[in-house]
């Protein structure tokens, strides 16, 4: 599929097409770079020993504002937002009637009543509507923001000498307005790598412009493109979650993906509340990181097999080089989540054994992300 069959525009096509991408891949309606003529392995390199500037703009983003902004939220989504303090960001997310996840959605708050909504491959935008009626705020999808994730031990070292406010007072999932090589811009340290990185949220005019000077700017700490390809590498290293391919069956609830965290049942009725405290005792599905004996990554759906039952089914997957490991990310059933333990992967490239590991694979005490300075 050619960039042009989109319905939204990536300002950065050409940047892309330079670095060898075809842009024949998509997300959100939008072409993203899946590979470019660099290999990924090398690409996941330089992410984890210096920087690795990745384009997700694919990602949606929706603004709401207004008096009532926060109440509206509150009754759509799962985490309580009063908690939320200005300037700080954080994971939830939306369930139907039933308890089934709709979306994961990383909450940004602006302010008392300015939020940003940024939302990956579910149905938020096809619901949020009906939680605003009557109410008296307003939301908008955006589609003119481009973000540019900065990933990688050196990134705070490239961007801190060109950005109007400093950077390293920035704690993980906090946000800030901020100007960045002269370009007014939003700010926040996050990203999906498992290492130190910022999100550099900026209009489509500006994005050309500001990749062009982040990877100036990075030539000297070796910095490096990065395509969607190592993207999947590093996230999978990282034990992160994609929606909605680590929910195969589409009627998992937070309970049976490991985001109870994201669930606040303290707070006043939201939509699902009922269903998720009822099913909270009728977990079926339980998220596990495999290790796997093969020389290769497997590929996702591959059954799991345990003394000749079907008990599970692989969800993500990668060989990752830096752990010189095939991994995945799988889902089982709830008695069969102690490390340790055995299965037999049932893949179109054979049987391999394989057995529960800790996670993440990668980092497990996440100090890349967390320094124990900030806890």
């Amino acid at each position: 599929m050619d960039a042009q069959a989109f319905t939204r525009t990536n300002a950065l096509q050409s940047v892309h097409r330079e670095l060898g991408s075809k842009l024949d891949s998509g997300w959100n309606g939008m072409a993203i770079p899946q590979s470019y003529a660099t290999d990924p392995y090398e690409e996941v390199a330089i992410v984890r020993s210096r920087a690795g500037l990745f384009d997700v703009s694919g990602l949606r983003i929706i603004n709401v504002w207004g008096p009532d902004a926060s109440a509206v939220l509150n009754r759509m989504l799962t985490s309580d937002i009063d908690k939320l303090q200005a300037g700080k960001s954080a994971i939830s997310n939306i369930v139907d009637e039933n308890g089934n996840l709709i979306d994961d959605v990383l909450v940004y708050r602006d302010g008392a009543t300015e939020f940003r909504l940024s939302h990956g491959g579910g149905n938020l935008d096809r619901v949020i509507g009906g939680f605003f009626d009557g109410s008296r705020s307003k939301w908008e999808k955006d589609d003119d923001v481009h973000i540019l994730s900065l990933q990688g031990p050196l990134a705070l070292d490239i961007l801190k000498p060109h950005a109007g406010k400093d950077l390293s007072t920035l704690k993980y999932f906090e946000h800030a307005p901020n100007t960045l090589f002269g370009k007014s811009v939003s700010i926040g340290r996050g990203g999906y790598s498992a290492e130190r990185g910022y999100e550099v949220f900026c209009t489509a005019a500006d994005a050309p412009v500001l990749w062009a000077q982040i990877m100036k700017a990075g030539e000297p700490f070796g910095i490096c493109a990065a395509s969607w390809d190592c993207l999947d590498i590093v996230r999978v290293e990282g034990a992160l979650l994609f929606f909605p391919f680590d929910m195969p069956n589409g009627d998992e609830t937070p309970w049976e993906v490991g985001a109870d965290w994201t669930v606040d049942l303290s707070k006043p009725d939201f939509h699902g509340k009922a269903a998720l405290e009822r099913r909270r005792t009728e977990v079926r599905y339980a998220n596990v990181g495999l290790e796997i004996d093969a020389h290769e990554a497997i590929e996702p759906g591959a059954k799991l097999l345990k003394d000749g039952k079907e008990v599970g089914v692989v969800n993500s997957t990668t060989y990752s080089r830096h752990l010189m490991r095939s991994i995945a990310l799988a889902q089982v059933t709830p008695d069969l989540t102690a490390v340790g333990t055995s299965f037999e992967a049932k893949s179109e490239k054979g049987t391999f054994a394989a057995h529960v590991v800790r996670t993440p694979f990668y980092d497990p005490h996440r100090l890349r992300t967390h320094p124990l300075d900030e806890r």
